[in-house]
């Protein structure tokens, strides 16, 4: 299984979800060579709701997954902590939407839930918690608290930080930082705009079709990281692009 752990599925957080633009991700994503994604929509997106609810109807959802004419899309969503970082939650869609219903009122800067409390708040799921892009200078994670990195069932090497920081540099630190905590490090494109997904992705020995699977593989190891040779222009085209729709959307 070939799969991004980090990919948004609306342009923006005050764009509306559009099932055309998630058809074309996917075709976008198949053409990659992925055959799996981790659906991980800002928490605190307008609307966030509509994003599955519009699933829904397109879409059978089983084990953890919407099956997309044979592609896997796996449950999850980004929430914002009070320690200035980002956390992806993957896991049953029943349980991200408990979670989310959970963390109304923790939805804005100044209000973001601790990272021990969702922690906690994930512990009765079977939930895959991944940091998000751990050394970016506006959501430095890497400064929490040793004994709450521990926790983490991954980092995330993550492509826009690839392209902004430099391959090698990131990937050191990323891998290092997993190290010293003994949580493995896993991939994800951070895709707004379709062009950036397959820039990354963790490519796994076997299939899986639940959460719970996919944390068994990470935690045995029995995965590779894959960085496309085009991740820089990839990422650039799909920075420009979105860059040039918001600027229409906002005109309207």
């Amino acid at each position: 299984m070939k799969i991004d752990f980090h990919s948004h599925v609306k342009l923006s957080k005050k764009t509306a979800f559009d099932i055309e633009n998630f058809k074309e991700l996917i075709k976008e994503a198949r053409e990659e060579g992925l055959t799996a994604i981790a659906i991980t929509e800002h928490f605190n997106t307008t609307n966030f709701p509509a994003v599955y609810d519009t699933l829904d109807q397109y879409y059978e959802y089983t084990n953890d997954y919407y099956d997309v004419d044979g592609f896997k899309a796996f449950t999850g969503m980004e929430v914002d902590v009070a320690e200035e970082a980002h956390v992806l939650v993957i896991g049953n869609l029943k349980d991200i939407r408990m979670l989310r219903e959970a963390l109304n009122g923790y939805d804005t800067k100044g209000n973001f839930i601790a990272l021990e409390k969702l922690f906690e708040l994930c512990r009765p799921y079977d939930i895959l918690i991944i940091g998000s892009h751990p050394f970016r200078e506006d959501h430095p994670l890497y400064k929490a608290a040793p004994e709450l990195l521990n926790k983490f069932h991954g980092f995330d090497l993550n492509g826009k930080d690839l392209y902004v920081y430099g391959v090698e540099e990131m990937t050191s630190m990323v891998k290092n930082l997993g190290e010293k905590h003994k949580v493995p490090v896993v991939a994800g494109s951070d895709t707004h705009q379709y062009l950036q997904i397959g820039s990354v992705m963790t490519v796994f020995e076997k299939e899986c079709n639940t959460v719970k699977e996919i944390k068994e593989e990470i935690g045995a190891e029995r995965y590779s990281l894959f960085i496309s040779p085009n991740l820089r222009i990839k990422i650039k085209a799909a920075t420009m692009i979105k860059s040039l729709l918001k600027k229409q959307l906002e005109a309207l």
